[in-house]
This record gives C-alpha cells, structure tokens and sequence, in this order.
C-alpha cells in the first residue's frame, strides 16, 4: 500500500508531466488558471466543531473557544476561514453559509462581513447572524449541533458542527469529515475540498474540464473540434473571434421568406399555390422554419455565440408563435436580437420597442391615445428592464425601513408610459415620413419598423419614473402641434422614456443577473451579479457593450473552473440546450450518416415544455425567480420540470441515443441521427469498459464524475457482451445523460 505522502507525490508528478506536455503540445494560452482555492472552515483541534466566537466589533485575533459553548437565533458570531484569494473589493456578498439539521433540510444563512484576523495571515473572520436568510425555518427554536459550510465561486467547504441553542443531538458528522485546525488547514492549502468527489488532479491541462464547462456555457455544445481549438487558442481568443464571425453561417442563411396575408384563408399576393396546403401553411403561418434554421445553425454554425446570446435574448424579449402568425414575422424579430447580442442594450431597447413582431404580441400596435393599451408597457418596465422592486448593484433587494422591498413603479407610471406608447402601428407608406421597403399590398408589414400615425398619439404630459440622478422625468404637452410636430414630438418622447428606463439604477443587475442565469447559474452570488453589473454600466455608451457583458460573464472566476463542487451551483439544462448538447457531442448528422441534420428536432424539447419560439406566455418557458417547491433553490428551469418532463428527458435520451429520426417527407427530408464509431473503437479497445467511461467522463462531464457513479454505470455496462461495443456504448450514453450529475449542468 502507498502513504497518502507517496499518492501525493505521484499526483504532483503526474500534473508535471501533463503541464510539460502542454507546453511542448500548445502555444501558452493567455487565460489565467481558472480555479479557485476551496475555503477551509477552521474547527477546535481535536474535533469537528466550529472554530468560533460571539462577534466583537474589533477581532481580537483569538483563534479559540471553549467546545460547550453554543449560540443562539439571532446572535451574531464569528466563524473562521482560510484558503481563500481574493480579489481586491470582494467582500461577504462572494459567499453564502448553509446550516443543515439532523434532518437534512439546509437553510441559508446571511454572511455580514469578511474580514481579515489579526496576526493570522490568509485567515479571515466570517460574521453571520443567526437566523434563516430565506425565512424557510419554521421558528428559530434551540435544536441542538447542526452542521456548517461556506460557498464561495461555486465551491463549498468541509462541514463544521456548531451548537445552536445546544449541543448534541441526532446529528452525525460525514464519514469523510477531519478536524481542521489552523495547523492542518494551513496543510491542506491549495487541495480541492469536496469530500469524496473528484479533485481538479483528476482532469490535467490537455483534458482541461474547464474547457468543457466553458462550451456547455458559451455554445449550444460542446464538440471535439471546437475543444481542440480552445485548448490551441485560449478562451480570450475564441471569444474575440467569436465577437466578429458572420451570423448566419454561410451554409444557413435566415430564411428569406415573404410576407403573407393575415388570413391564411384567401388568396396570398405572392401565389405559392392554394394557402391552406399544408406546405404552403407549415413554411409561411408556423414556426416550422424558424424552429428548423434555428436547430441547423445551433449543430454546426460557428457563431455559436452569437447564437446562443440571441436564443438568451429572446427569452428575455419575449414574443411568441402562439401569437406571432407568420414565420417572416419572429425571423424578423430575431434578427433584431441576433444584431444586438453584442451591441448596446438601449440599441436593443428601441429597435425591439419598434419591432412589428413585439408590437403585435404586448399590443402596442393597437395602442391610440382614444383606446391606450398597458401591455407593453407594463412589461417592458417589469420584465425586460428594471423588475418590479428596486434593487442594489449586486442584485439585492434594497429594503424600506420596515424591511419591505421599495416597489420601481407603481399603476400610474404606467399610466404614463402608456401614453408614450401610443400611436404606433405596422409599417405603412401612408404614414408621415414612413419608410416601409419590405411593405406589400395585401399585407401587414411586420418586417419594418412600426410607423407613426400622429393622429393616434397622445399629446398630454406625461411622468415617467423618479430614482436618485434622474434627469429626464418629465415629458410636455404637445399644444396645438402640427401633424409635422406630433411626428417629433412622439419620437422624442419615445427616446426620452426608454432613456429614462436605461438610466434607472436596477437596469444594470436586472439585466446582468438574467443573462449570467442563462449562461452560467441560476442563482449567482451577489458578488458575481455587482461585477458584471459594473461592467454593464462602464459600457454604457458603447456600441459592444454588451460584448463586454457577455465576456464578464463567461470569464468570471465564479463561472470558471474544472470542477464546481457547491451543490448549489449551475442550472437545470433546459431542454433545448439538452437536446443540442447531446448531439453535438457525437457528431450529428442525417439519417443516412452521410451528410447535415435538416434541423427538424424540436419535437424533443416541444414534449418537455419549451417548444423553440412558442413560448406559452410574455413570462418566458419558465420564470428567472422560480424557487424549487418546498427549498430556498432558486432554480428557474425547474418551472418546468414536472413528473411528465422528468420522464420525457429520459425518453429523448432513449430516442436519440437508440434511435433515430428518419427520412419523412415533406417535413424531415434529411432525418437526424448521433454517430459513435469512434466511441465503438475505444469500447472494443477495452473490455473492461473503463477506457470507454473515462473517455465519456471527459468529454460529457467534464471530469466530474464520481467514482461511485462511474462504478454504478460501469457494472450496468458490462452486463452486456464485451463484443457488443454499440450497446455499451449507448448504454452508457444513455446512463449519463439521464443521471443527475448530467441533467444539472455545473
């Protein structure tokens, strides 16, 4: 048997000679190593309970209590930590600390301060106060020890026991858990915590899982090419490429299709033969087209960026198919998005407040000062831009001083914006300086941006919203204008209320903390939210501000790393994402393996409540503060995970990995299918199935697989003959992508 010190070495070792590998095999990449030391909770010397003290305003550097002291609901104390590296400002709002009763339920703890400790560099006091943050715990009666962690970037603590209210109790300690005093921690500096799952050691430079977490994130999957290319290039350097590839790819150009007759009953202008053939209705009065482009680009486009942020955008501006007749109508709508995923977010404000598309779903289009409709904005002001509550720069609600949270507006805000909102309609060259290109007798136009009838736009004065350096809250009346004048007057007002929405303070975190919630996690620290948020407001008038949004995001240390061991952390993959990932991981192709998928595949995220550019309502598939039934989990995806859903997952895993779509005319005339020849060679290699789920665990998981589970699987897989490669092989696709390690996308 070999010492723990003889394993560490051959694990020192072992990461050398990847390291020198690495420099001989690839240029240096300039991106920084991406992870993140795992906070250390210090406990009493000779056991596992916190190290800890009834807060004092000044620490007094004293690193010892006495083991039967307990602390009590509402107290504020002091626990100790070490092994972090922070950055300059990073502070409480970069951790959460959890308690866990006897009965497993956990509860979230607020962290009020980080602060050094005197005379013990790299050990830091974390001051909390004893109450649940999320008020889940029924009553903040004694209940005995229970056990603690911190969080920091993703990652957890060991689990310290402390007494609340009293000590003892049915608790057990986790049978990995050690006494971690100074002198061990001070040991243990640098390891990966997570007691029993796998340490960064475990994935090397060359199988870098942090790449593959950066793709599952950044793309609709990731691929072997596109690893290959990151681990020559560095994530930087993808991302600056990124930011200037074309949109579409040259192989799937939007769709160019024409504008059609509101009725799909009559005659269109354009003749593409009797309206109601079912052909003509799928490819001009469905999403069919759209859903079918959108699938093609998302498995080989290169701009997967770009493709990705606008799929986030347009779950953010949310119109619908259900409403949206014509297929030209939504591609219309997200060409609108996919040109601004990297501009400016007041760009986007006002080309998707004139976009036909939007204008017909939230009713602004109909909206005339005689009959004003409060649909658009109402939403534009709760959903898409400041939220309903005001908020602090990190995300946080600001409270009143009844610790309520301050409402951003209230019904007669609305009222006015209303008002500003009117007049609108779809493009018609009768309109006063209307400019309608794509304009055709016998159609709405729902390509161009909506024109103005003046006389439909209301004339009075209007308030728009009042917050600390406003500087636009007023609009004035229009007395006695010309026709000429109105037509000013309503785009200067339109300009003055969407800048008075851009400047409001919340815009920023509001904005930040959707858009790192669809990239990265669903419930990111408030640190994590201020910082991108920062960036969001250093940009503000530059044209590639959200460029530089998207590039915090996705480069921040709380999304970075191999391994993210908070069980917290990440999101539900949504089921478009988790059909794209799936096969782009095995190289999709047409039925026949012989050439491209026709894109028709969104019958699979359709039976797991998001059908691709359908969504049931102006609140998205699911909403961004849905919290898991019954937990403090905020968890939006899981709005749409039901006992059906669960089910369908698994059935779509079945399908794809098992089956294919085949060839059937009109609608899937190329089918779709995986291809696993290459993962056959590696099975017949090893019949032992070892070399098979290594290689999965790599490039499904990013090296997060436990032992436990990759034991489990590998006793399900070799229950079938070592000469059946393809049904071990699918076997054990199917067994990951329908575990819970894979599903939650960390």
């Amino acid at each position: 048997m070999l010492s723990m010190t003889s394993h560490r070495i051959l694990r020192i070792m072992s990461a050398s000679v990847l390291i020198l590998l690495s420099l001989v095999i690839v240029p240096a990449q300039e991106d920084p190593d991406p992870n993140s030391p795992t906070p250390i909770l210090l406990s009493e010397i000779d056991s596992t309970r916190a190290l800890a003290q009834p807060f004092a305003k000044r620490s007094s550097g004293l690193l010892s209590r006495s083991s039967t002291q307990v602390f009590w609901p509402n107290q504020k104390l002091e626990l100790y930590v070490t092994n972090l590296d922070l950055m300059p400002g990073e502070g409480a709002n970069a951790f959460r600390l959890y308690f866990e009763d006897s009965a497993g339920r956990q509860y979230r703890i607020p962290v009020i301060e980080i602060r050094p400790v005197p005379d013990q560099p790299g050990v830091y006091g974390v001051i909390t106060l004893l109450r649940d943050e999320l008020h889940y715990w029924p009553e903040p009666k004694p209940v005995g020890d229970v056990l603690v962690r911190l969080t920091w970037r993703g990652l957890t603590s060991n689990k310290v026991r402390l007494g609340y209210g009293a000590t003892g109790g049915d608790l057990k300690d986790n049978p990995e858990s050690m006494p971690t005093p100074l002198s061990v921690a001070l040991g243990k500096k640098g390891e990966t915590a997570g007691g029993g799952e796998p340490t960064n050691e475990l994935v090397g430079y060359l199988w870098s899982g942090d790449r593959i977490r950066f793709l599952e994130q950044a793309t609709f999957g990731p691929t072997q090419a596109l690893d290959s290319r990151l681990r020559r290039i560095g994530l930087r350097t993808w991302l600056a490429e990124q930011f200037d590839a074309p949109y579409p790819s040259g192989a799937f150009p939007y769709p160019n299709i024409p504008l059609m007759s509101v009725n799909n009953n009559t005659a269109p202008p354009l003749g593409c033969g009797d309206p109601v053939e079912p052909v003509c209705n799928r490819d001009h009065y469905s999403m069919y087209p759209v859903q079918t482009w959108f699938f093609k680009e998302a498995f080989y486009g290169d701009a997967q960026l770009r493709h990705r942020m606008s799929w986030t955008l347009s779950q953010m501006w949310v119109i619908s198919g259900l409403d949206t007749q014509q297929s030209s109508h939504m591609l219309e709508y997200h060409q609108q998005l996919s040109k601004n995923a990297f501009g400016n977010f007041r760009q986007l404000m006002s080309d998707i407040t004139l976009n036909p598309g939007m204008g017909n779903y939230l009713d602004m289009m109909r909206s005339t000062r005689t009959n004003p409709n409060e649909n658009y904005p109402r939403e534009i002001l709760q959903l898409f831009t400041i939220g309903l509550f005001m908020l602090n720069q990190d995300g946080t609600l600001q409270l009143d001083g009844q610790g309520n949270p301050i409402p951003t507006y209230d019904q007669d805000k609305v009222n006015n914006f209303t008002k500003v909102f009117t007049g609108w309609r779809d493009c018609r060259p009768g309109d006063l300086n209307a400019s309608c290109p794509d304009f055709l007798i016998g159609t709405q136009d729902y390509k161009d941006p909506m024109s103005l009838a003046p006389a439909n736009h209301d004339l009075t004065a209007k308030t728009l919203l009042s917050y600390p350096g406003v500087t636009n809250p007023n609009v004035a009346a229009c007395g006695a204008c010309t026709q000429a004048q109105i037509y000013t007057y309503a785009y200067s007002s339109l300009n003055q209320a969407l800048d008075n929405i851009y400047n409001h303070p919340n815009v920023a975190p509001f904005v930040s903390k959707q858009l790192i919630q669809h990239l990265v996690t669903s419930d990111p620290t408030p640190a994590y939210v201020g910082r991108v948020a920062a960036v969001f407001n250093a940009n503000r008038t530059s044209p590639t501000q959200l460029k530089e949004v998207v590039k915090a995001i996705l480069l921040d240390p709380e999304a970075r790393g191999d391994i993210k061991t908070d069980p917290r952390y990440g999101k539900l993959r949504e089921p478009v994402q988790l059909v794209t990932n799936l096969y782009r991981h095995f190289n999709v192709s047409d039925a026949a393996g012989t050439g491209l998928s026709d894109g028709d595949v969104n019958r699979f995220p359709s039976g797991q409540a998001q059908n691709a550019f359908n969504a049931p309502t102006v609140f998205n598939y699911y909403p961004p503060n849905f919290i898991v039934p019954g937990t403090t989990l905020l968890a939006p995806e899981f709005g749409i995970f039901t006992t059906s859903t669960a089910i369908g997952r698994a059935n779509v895993g079945n399908t794809i990995v098992y089956g294919q779509i085949n060839v059937s005319l009109p609608n899937t005339p190329n089918g779709t299918k995986i291809n696993l020849a290459d993962l056959q060679a590696i099975s017949a290699a090893d019949p032992t199935s070892n070399q098979l789920l290594d290689h999965l665990n790599k490039r499904m998981m990013h090296g997060a697989m436990s032992p436990q589970m990759k034991s489990t699987i590998m006793t399900a897989v070799n229950t079938l003959a070592a000469a059946d490669t393809i049904g071990r092989v699918r076997a054990a696709i199917y067994l990951i992508f329908t575990s819970s390690q894979y599903q939650v996308q960390r």
